[in-house]
């Protein structure tokens, strides 16, 4: 039963958690905001270290230096405002968007100015940053007066910033003026984790360049930086090593789905360019059985079937451990790819998840599926291919298996990246490792769509009736929302997690289904490992009624730019208060 006075209550504890605010994701450390329009000048005069910084439409870096990060920073923002459609009718109810649109009719007052001051100097590894190398800290202001000042101490810190004064803007429905209603505006912002990205598969279904490229615009619009691209696996290797051109000619799926050592360094400097590192990982020592199609003396068990034996899908193969042609092979390898990579990056990630014992049983020169015999082997072949990587001058990541699974010592440089969840993060930390969490229970954005093996008639459909994936139910937004990897540790291990990622493997997904698998789910994901779950008032998880309406918002500046994002909700919702649109539990309800 409901009564008038709980009714009253009620809405006026949820008019409380719905005010309008600020929708900028990731939400700010700390920000006031005004109520007062004004229009952005496309003459904005606009200066970097008081120095007049003019703006091209699509300019590119000449070089990577400070200046030249900031300037297609700045290019690319007021490009994307200025040919933004982004007329936020959907976030009001029907007839109202005219109680936040300013009056065209009336004087117009304009945003005139915006100093950008690095307080700063910039390093190499501003570019390629390690851990929390690099300060992402910004200051942004807006007066009433049209001066708009922004403050970092590094080129990224500005790149921020200007991610954040973009996100103030919305297209006029009347025409072609772009405002923001909410000057004054006073910004002080900072991530709390270093390492915030994205993984992506390019071996189970290869992916286009411009995907990549536009993957990398979305995870800066988001304040994430960091894209792992999982380059190669069982099922394709679309990598080209120049020195040895048979890898990729027999491993690719076909000839042009393949990655040329242009395209990959174009997408690391178009990630650098963006305030995105962009690293690589050659999975080893298992999940390489591609590389039997061009040197098969190397791989056992390349596609052994019952797969499941073998390995955890199909087609199977591994590295041959104990053999010296391995080992001539891959510093073949490290001589080519590590110092193409290494101007742009600062990790190599050498994977090392899910080895099958088993498949050493294949193996002529082990014939044994015992951990006593196969970890010293795998201890070698660890240290060897992290001796190349850190000649490189790269610092090596690996899977959690590594360290735990197999017991192998690693260096205290070493990054391990945590997916099982539980007890790890914790046990992982305890022994002084670095971590990037990467829990399949909240962050793996491939699950929860079904399964993708096919299940004959009989005992297999039985059995996996009704077909449900391993790492079902879909994660979504609330759930990934609901899920911060430092809570519950000491902080002395805390501090160890240095960040997360959301992989996106790839049985079932490839360019047409991407962008709305990882957006805005990642987003989410994004805005914990920025400022947290938590509101900076209350202590407490920020309530989804909060939430939601920003995230849809963000959702519709994804597509906008061109960013086919999944919705958060339908229009309904998005249009009225989100309380409207939640379950009706609690204070008042019987």
């Amino acid at each position: 039963m409901f009564s008038s006075s709980s009714l009253t209550l009620l809405l006026s504890s949820l008019l409380l958690l719905t005010q309008p605010v600020l929708a900028v994701w990731p939400a700010p450390q700390s920000f006031s905001q005004g109520n007062s329009s004004l229009y952005l000048s496309q003459t904005i005069y606009v200066t970097y270290n008081g120095k007049f910084l003019p703006y091209t439409h699509g300019y590119p870096p000449a070089q990577l230096s400070s200046k030249e990060i900031v300037q297609a920073g700045l290019s690319r923002t007021l490009s994307a405002i200025f040919s933004s459609d982004f007329v936020p009718w959907m976030l009001h109810k029907r007839g109202e968007l005219d109680k936040f649109e300013p009056d065209l009719h009336r004087q117009h007052k304009w945003v005139k100015s915006l100093a950008i001051t690095q307080t700063g100097k910039d390093t190499t590894q501003t570019f390629k940053p390690l851990d929390d190398t690099v300060d992402e800290s910004y200051n942004l202001t807006i007066s009433s007066q049209g001066e708009a000042k922004l403050t970092a101490v590094s080129s990224i810190g500005v790149l921020r910033g200007l991610e954040t004064f973009k996100q103030l803007f919305f297209k006029h429905s009347g025409g072609p003026f772009w405002y923001t209603p909410y000057v004054p505006v006073k910004i002080e912002d900072k991530p709390d984790f270093p390492h915030r990205g994205v993984m992506i598969d390019t071996a189970r279904s290869w992916l286009p360049v411009d995907d990549i490229l536009r993957t990398i615009d979305a995870l800066a619009m988001n304040k994430l930086n960091r894209l792992h691209i999982h380059v190669t696996d069982s099922q394709s290797w679309p990598l080209v090593i120049p020195s040895m051109p048979e890898v990729a000619k027999k491993g690719a799926y076909r000839p042009d789905w393949t990655y040329s050592p242009g395209d990959i360094d174009r997408i690391q400097k178009y990630g650098v360019h963006r305030g995105v590192e962009v690293y690589f990982e050659i999975d080893m020592p298992g999940h390489i059985g591609s590389l039997s199609l061009s040197h098969p003396e190397l791989i056992v068990a390349y596609n052994e079937q019952p797969y499941h034996w073998w390995c955890a899908e199909p087609p199977c193969g591994a590295f041959k451990m104990n053999d010296t042609r391995v080992y001539a092979f891959l510093d073949k390898l490290w001589a080519d790819l590590l110092p193409r990579l290494a101007p742009y990056s600062a990790y190599f990630h050498t994977g090392g998840d899910e080895l099958n014992r088993n498949d050493s049983m294949l193996d002529e020169g082990i014939r044994s599926n015992k951990t006593e015999v196969l970890q010293p082997l795998l201890q070698k072949f660890i240290d060897t291919a992290h001796k190349h990587v850190r000649k490189a001058g790269l610092t090596p990541l690996v899977w959690e298996e590594i360290p735990t699974e197999w017991e192998i010592d690693i260096g205290k440089d070493v990054v391990v990246q945590s997916w099982l969840g539980g007890d790890a993060p914790f046990n992982l930390t305890k022994a002084g490792h670095k971590v990037i969490d990467s829990n399949y229970n909240f962050l793996y954005l491939d699950c929860g769509r079904g399964g993708w093996i096919n299940n004959d008639n009989g005992e297999a459909f039985e059995t996996f009736y009704p077909f449900n994936d391993w790492c079902g139910p879909t994660k979504s937004w609330r759930l990934i929302y609901s899920y911060n990897p430092r809570d519950g540790l000491p902080e002395d291990q805390a501090k160890l997690i240095i960040g997360g990622e959301v992989p996106v493997w790839s049985e079932t997904i490839d360019s047409v289904t991407l962008d709305s698998i990882i957006w805005p789910r990642a987003s989410a994901a994004g805005e914990v490992w920025w400022s947290g779950n938590k509101d900076p008032v209350t202590g407490q998880n920020r309530s989804q009624i909060e939430v939601a309406p920003r995230l849809a918002e963000m959702r519709e500046r994804l597509v906008d730019f061109g960013v086919g994002a999944s919705t958060v909700y339908m229009p309904f919702c998005t249009m009225h208060d989100a309380a409207e649109c939640s379950y009706p539990m609690g204070l008042g309800y019987t």
